[in-house]
């Protein structure tokens, strides 16, 4: 993977799994690349503004590598209410969708 030279630093942990934050990611591009947080958090946030707003026109995402992400279409629906049991009418929308990439899918079997 192009990422292997990168450590991220210590996590917050869940009882169940480890939470890597944007914050977390923030601190290790700037200790990676040795520049100061404000201006390693401008460049996470120019990243994933671009990722957003390629998603947002339809655009597929695809990191070579790792995965690729795109939008599939969801039909309109009924559904209910949990609390009340009610059919509301739920819009047809898009969700995103992520798709690893072998290497990810074979590195995560080794672990």
């Amino acid at each position: 993977m192009v990422c292997d030279n990168l450590r991220l630093p210590a996590v917050e942990t869940t009882a169940e799994r480890a939470v890597i934050t944007k914050t977390d990611l923030i601190e290790n591009v700037a200790h990676t690349i040795e520049v100061p947080l404000k201006e390693a958090a401008n460049i996470v946030e120019l990243i994933l503004d671009s990722m957003v707003h390629a998603l947002e026109t339809g655009d597929k995402i695809e990191i070579r590598g790792f995965g690729s992400f795109r939008t599939r279409p969801r039909n309109a629906r009924i559904g209910r209410n949990p609390r009340t049991g009610a059919s509301v009418q739920v819009p047809a929308k898009r969700i995103p969708y992520f798709r690893p990439s072998k290497e990810l899918r074979e590195l995560l079997q080794r672990i």
